[in-house]
Formats: structure tokens, sequence, C-alpha cells
């Protein structure tokens, strides 16, 4: 097996390609200490094959590959595909379509969450992966022989086990089940990156006007810092020490060593100046009222009054998932579960397409006291029951 490194061998490849209904896809790359991704290798399987690409080729123009990514007659097969669309959004400034992701799919055919590639091929084409290349270092040249073989074995593998995926959820009637998983994973915002949004990733407990604006405008400049620089938010300010200096708002450095867990060298570094200048910048601009609403809005922390009802969802959902054969997180998310009981009438996924009949519409005849829960001692089941 060739790894292709010149724009004609690539050309070659993708008019093959392009003449599938559908490939396989999935990339190599390192990400340990850089915002961006590395792209290492991409790997493209078909029914006869598969095709390794040289991303680290400087001399090979990309584009024939990044034309099949947007043809829309060849369906694009990941499994966890979120990070090699990134990198493929990264490299063309497009998001591939149409896209299936076997890792989502699996959930409908009742493999559990998050199963592994391993498991899939265990149990759609009963083989072994050889996992011994799993930790090398794909940024290296040349790669061997065992290497490009393990790299081809992650999309040869996969189309056998798409196809009887796909052949399960039609038979079962299961395809409207993954449908909006599919049409989230090619959402652009996922990929597309706003640094004032970037707040929203963090997770805090903290809900006033003040420390949401500081919040959210820390979390932007470690974001536009972090691009900048191409590393790690994380190597720049730790989430939870940018939760600290919010909260503390301080507004000269002799206040930003007294923040709590400020490491000296911080206090004194580069770092520590260019924060003050945010939040100084937005104490002379003022707060925006309107965050603290958003932000109260997004909590979906349940009062002691409500927590019982949350705890009986969360068994009807267990017991309705069970009755399917699959996790209750396709059925709905607990933070799901939790905005649907403190707004019944707002928009949510359970409450419509097919997760109303499976779940939905059991909840909310729950809610409305027209079902009841009954233990069976004999074979020690809980039933739901009308009353």
């Amino acid at each position: 097996m060739n790894l292709i490194d010149n724009t004609k061998e690539l050309e070659d490849a993708c008019k093959i390609l392009k003449k599938q209904k559908v490939i396989a896809i999935d990339c190599e790359f390192l990400r340990e200490k850089t915002y961006y991704p590395i792209p290492c290798l991409i790997q493209v399987g078909y029914d006869e094959g598969a095709f390794l690409l040289d991303p680290l080729a400087k001399e090979m123009d990309f584009t024939p590959f990044f034309e099949l990514m947007q043809n829309k007659k060849v369906l694009k097969v990941f499994h966890s595909g979120r990070q090699d669309i990134e990198i493929i959004y990264n490299l063309s400034g497009a998001i591939p379509i149409p896209v299936f992701d076997t890792q989502i799919a699996a959930q409908a055919c009742g493999l559990g969450d998050c199963v592994s590639y391993e498991n899939l091929v265990r149990v759609y084409c009963d083989k072994e992966l050889d996992k011994s290349c799993r930790l090398t270092n794909w940024q290296l040249r040349p790669l061997t022989d065992e290497q490009m073989e393990y790299a081809a074995g992650d999309v040869t593998h996969l189309l056998p086990c798409y196809h009887q995926i796909a052949l399960y959820l039609k038979e079962n009637n299961r395809e409207n089940w993954v449908e909006e998983d599919m049409a989230d994973l090619v959402d652009i915002s996922h990929y597309k990156i706003e640094p004032q949004d970037a707040w929203l990733r963090i997770r805090h407990n903290g809900h006033s006007v003040a420390f949401v604006n500081a919040l959210k405008a820390l979390a932007a400049w470690r974001e536009e810092r972090a691009m900048r620089q191409n590393v790690s938010r994380q190597n720049i300010i730790k989430d939870d020490f940018l939760i600290n200096i919010a909260s503390a708002f301080p507004k000269t450095l002799e206040e930003m060593k007294q923040v709590r867990g400020m490491r000296p060298d911080i206090a004194k570094s580069v770092l520590a100046k260019e924060m003050i200048e945010v939040l100084s910048a937005l104490a002379e601009r003022g707060l925006d009222r309107s965050l603290g609403k958003l932000d109260r809005e997004r909590d979906v922390t349940l009062p002691p009054s409500q927590q019982s009802l949350y705890e009986i969802l969360r068994l009807l959902l267990k017991i309705k998932s069970n009755e399917y054969g699959v996790v209750s997180h396709l059925i709905s998310s607990e933070k799901n579960l939790r905005e649907y009981i403190k707004n019944p009438k707002a928009k949510n996924q359970i409450l419509t397409g097919w997760r109303y009949g499976v779940f939905g519409k059991t909840a909310e005849d729950f809610r409305r006291g027209k079902l009841g829960l009954m233990y069976n001692p004999q074979t020690r089941d809980i039933n739901i029951k009308e009353l």
C-alpha cells in the first residue's frame, strides 16, 4: 500500500471514489498541546480497498479531495467523526456532506453509548483489530508498512459495519432515530470558532451579572490568544482558575495576586496584565445585563420540590429505553429531562418526532396524572400502569 503524496495520484484516487455511493473516512492527527489539530494522515475506504492521503505533503493540491467531500452523491461514513470533520473543515473551510456516523447510529441498534471502533468491528465483522500502532507518531515520515496497514484498517472494516447498521435501522424503522443527531454533526457552529461564545462551554455555578460578563470577556480573550498562538486553552489558563478570576473581578495587579489559587509566576506575567486590561475595558464600557438572564435560562438546576418528579421521570426513561433496547441517553439526556420539568411547555426533543412516541407521551401522561408505576414482587419488575 502506497501513501499518496502528489496531486496526480490524488486526482486518480478521487476519480475512483466519486463513483462510489458510500466511502469511509478517518483521520490520524496530533493534538497534545496545540489549539488546532495537526492532520497527519487521511484514510479513505471504499468497497475495493483504501487510499491513504498525506496532508503533510507540501506540494499536493487537495482540491480533488475537497470537491469529493462536497459531492452530495457520495455518503461519507465516519466513526466518532466530530474531530475528523473538524480537520476537514479546517483544511477546506467546508463541512463534508452528506455524512453518517456509525458510533451515533450504533446507539439505535442497541450497542450502547460511545461504542468503540474495536467493539463495532468485533460485533459486525467478527474480527479483532491489531492495536500495536495505536500510540504511533503519525507525524513522522516515512510511515512503515505496518503503520499503513493499521491505518487502512480504520476504514476498510468500517464500510461492512455501516452496511449492517443501515440495514438494521431500515428493517426496524429506526432511520429517523439518527437523523437529528446526524444533522447536528454537520452543524457549522461546532466547527466555526466564535471567541465571544467560548464562555458557554465553561461549567460554573455563578450567575451574577458581573460574574457572567467577566467570564465571557476572559473566555473570549483566552480563546483569541489560544488561536493566535496555536496552543490549547488550558495551557494558557485553566477553566477553574478563569472562573476564580471572573468571580473576584480584580481591577489591579495587586488584587489579581489575591485571587484564590493565583500562582506567583502568573501574577507577574503578561497574562495577568492582559486579563486586568480585559476586565478594565469591560468595567469602562458597562455590563451587559441581558447576559445574567441568559445564564439563568441556561441553568437547569431544579428546586427540591421538582426533584422527585425528575427522579421518577428518570425511572420511566430507563424503563422505556430497556423496552426498546437502547441507551437512555439516545432518547433524552438528563439535562434535556431537567429542561422539560422546568418548563414542560417549552420546545423540547422529547415532545417531537420519534422521541415523543417512545418516551415523550409517557412523560406527559405521567405528569398529568394519567399513568402510575406498579411494582411486581413476583418478577421484581416496575411496570407502567394507566390510572
